[in-house]
């Protein structure tokens, strides 16, 4: 049996800008393949790659996407993030490699305070052996302030060799279409004969994804956003290949997304 656990870490801040406990509910995940998404490594020591290698004693790879600011000394209410966030922007993370903040961004960044430099990114952590691992670029779409990558590793089980690939797919608002046919693409290119393990937050709910990437199975349904009241699965665990799922889970674990666990068996 392998366990692939998938968890949208949104960097260990919530969307005020105050920490939360990811990384411990992470390890408490206990899985053999982590998929990480907004995984953060910061200039000031708060590096949660090296972090969690170090302590779930895994290897993998880290795929850099954005350059950034992030708050850990923020303040607010009892939601987990501004009420009209998804238009005026977090108070947590603050990206301006590839589009200049808004005049109010800029002003709320200075009120408060020193901010943590750094890079936020793409995780893959396993601890079953790896034969090759890769970051394959992705083409930055342009609504998008951030970049977009696969990490791609093929592990060896034993004896029996598969691919894991890591996405953290664009929103379908901003042209995520175009990002899924390169994958089918790339995909194509790989050995037919190794089965197929794709995972990450795909933002996409469960029936495009099916149109958008055809002939996957899913390995675990459960609603992953918003984690507190979910209603949604946009996180995902797809397999291609002779894999059986023997159930799995979602979990709060204090990011805004809830973590997706599945445990699964070649046959």
């Amino acid at each position: 049996m392998v366990r692939v656990a998938t968890f949208n870490l949104h960097a260990g801040v919530d969307g005020w800008g105050r920490p939360t406990q990811v990384l411990e509910h992470v390890i408490a995940l206990d899985a053999d393949v982590m998929v990480l998404p907004e995984l953060w490594r910061g200039e000031g020591g708060h590096d949660f790659y090296e972090d969690l290698r170090d302590r779930l004693a895994m290897d993998g790879a880290f795929a850099t996407l954005a350059t950034g600011q992030r708050v850990t000394t923020g303040v607010g209410g009892r939601t987990w993030q501004p009420l009209l966030a998804h238009f005026t922007g977090e108070h947590g993370l603050y990206f301006d490699e590839h589009r200049t903040l808004t005049r109010a961004q800029r002003t709320r960044r200075g009120e408060l305070g020193a901010v943590e430099h750094g890079r936020w990114g793409l995780g893959l952590l396993t601890r079953i052996p790896i034969e090759e691992i890769h970051v394959e670029t992705l083409d930055r779409l342009p609504r998008e302030k951030v970049r977009r990558a696969l990490i791609v590793a093929r592990l060896n089980d034993r004896g029996r060799p598969f691919h894991v690939i890591a996405v953290h797919g664009a929103h379908l608002s901003h042209g995520s279409y175009r990002q899924y046919r390169r994958i089918s693409e790339y995909v194509d290119t790989l050995d037919p004969s190794v089965p197929i393990l794709l995972a990450g937050d795909f933002n996409c709910w469960r029936p495009l994804l099916r149109a958008l990437l055809p002939g996957w199975q899913s390995m675990v349904q459960a609603r992953t956003w918003p984690a507190r009241t979910p209603h949604s699965q946009i996180d995902h665990i797809l397999a291609r290949g002779p894999w059986h799922s023997l159930g799995g889970f979602a979990s709060d674990g204090g990011s805004d997304h809830r973590a997706l666990v599945a445990d699964v068996e070649l046959r």
